[in-house]
């Protein structure tokens, strides 16, 4: 099958799901007066219609005739209603396969039709082969299928850059006494070509620098694909300081390996041009190397590293060896990396010194539950370690539930995030 065959297959599956969908619709608003009920209908058919001509029309345009942004919103456009329906489908199914069972039976018994008429209260099974639709699953139907398009959406309009501050002490063993005390900032997959709202995004920056943290980390993946992406917004990342500076790293989507590059060598130039970003905005790249942070004459290592990943979207182009050499002497070593499989598979086993492993990646799957202690997210199913602090022994690792957001342009319930540490002596 083509690649147009496929989408037309989807789009005729969407169509399905419509016609199965409005079932419940008109049975719905079927106490509406005959206008009301066009009305009803009107809307519902040409919001079927625009989705799916859309949907076709976005199979066969070049992808980059329409801007990244513009395309995400019009595939979010498109696929929460879609998504919520699914769930619209699942309760019609229950009430037509009791309605399937029923006919079954009805088959091999069927009082009498007058005695059924009599005795209503004791009756179970229809007398007649017609079984209505209950318009009690009906509206539960369309309820269930509102439900995740009014979240999604408000995910959109609100979560996307409902910005939060969270606060965690990290007491260290071997601490120096220079560093007790020292406040770190953490941002992560930051995701700069999924932004639609610069303002937004600019007042997450200021209330970052707002908390005057002594030192900032960047976990990776500052665009989709693209070095290009960030370009609009250089000039708010480069607000970004920190008196003992600003340390970032790369992320699986920092390479370009989700974008079709006409050569390798145009892939390697994208891959310069991001790490010159990076120094662009003032920021300290660390590429599998690291750094003595100095105070009161003390002294701790930042190591940063390439992408090491070791689970789902698995990309190993790290070397923490390398980064690791020559920090043995100092009494703390705190690591940027941005998968947090790494912390399991490799930092845990072979460096037991490397205190603190600082990694995003997660997203937390942008949608999830975290109230009263509840945390939950489907991401939890991919991910060992997919959202806050953990700790083996005196090792920790913090994942960045992280600033930005990719392919569902918003966030329900895991929303984005600034973390502030504070190093403590313990």
């Amino acid at each position: 099958m083509n690649r147009l065959g496929f989408f037309l297959l989807i789009a005729t599956v969407f169509l399905l799901i419509d016609i199965y969908v409005y079932q419940a619709v008109r049975v719905v608003s079927r106490s509406l007066s005959d206008n009301g009920q066009r009305v009803v209908t009107f809307i519902y058919w040409g919001i079927t219609v625009v989705s799916l001509v859309t949907y076709i029309v976005m199979q066969l345009i070049p992808p980059d005739s329409v801007g990244r942004v513009t395309r995400s919103m019009i595939w979010a456009a498109i696929l929460i209603p879609y998504f919520s329906k699914f769930f619209a489908v699942l309760v019609l199914l229950i009430d037509d396969i009791f309605r399937l069972l029923r006919w079954i039976v009805s088959l091999f018994y069927r009082p009498d039709v007058q005695e059924a008429v009599n005795d209503t209260a004791q009756k179970t099974i229809p007398a007649t082969n017609t079984i209505p639709r209950s318009e009690f699953l009906m509206k539960t139907a369309l309820i269930a299928g509102t439900v995740p398009l009014v979240g999604f959406t408000y995910g959109i309009l609100s979560g996307a850059h409902d910005y939060r501050i969270r606060r965690i002490k990290l007491p260290l063993k071997n601490l120096p006494a220079g560093f007790d005390g020292l406040k770190i900032a953490q941002i992560s997959d930051i995701h700069s070509g999924s932004f639609f709202n610069k303002t937004a995004v600019k007042g997450g920056v200021e209330m970052l620098m707002r908390e005057k943290p002594d030192v900032t980390f960047f976990t990776g993946d500052l665009v989709n694909n693209t070095a290009d992406e960030v370009k609009n917004y250089i000039d708010i990342f480069n607000k970004v300081k920190a008196p003992l500076g600003v340390y970032s790293t790369l992320g699986n989507h920092d390479y370009g390996n989700y974008y079709q590059w006409p050569s390798a060598q145009a892939k390697q130039q994208n891959l310069n041009n991001l790490i010159a970003a990076h120094k662009e905005m003032g920021w300290d790249i660390l590429m599998d190397e690291h750094r003595i942070l100095s105070a009161g004459g003390d002294k701790i290592a930042i190591l940063g590293v390439q992408n090491l990943g070791f689970g789902p979207a698995a990309l190993k182009r790290g070397n923490l060896a390398k980064a690791y050499q020559g920090t043995k002497e100092y009494p703390v070593k705190l690591l940027l990396s941005h998968d947090p499989t790494h912390w399991d598979a490799e930092v845990r086993p072979q460096y037991p010194d490397i205190d603190v492993q600082f990694s995003g990646h997660t997203h937390g799957a942008q949608f999830g539950v975290e109230i009263a202690g509840v945390q939950w997210s489907p991401c939890q199913y991919f991910y060992r370690q997919w959202a806050g602090l953990y700790q083996e022994g005196e090792q920790r690792l913090y994942v960045n539930r992280g600033y930005g957001y990719i392919g569902y342009p918003g966030r329900v319930g895991i929303l984005p995030e600034i973390t502030i540490f504070e190093l403590q002596k313990a």
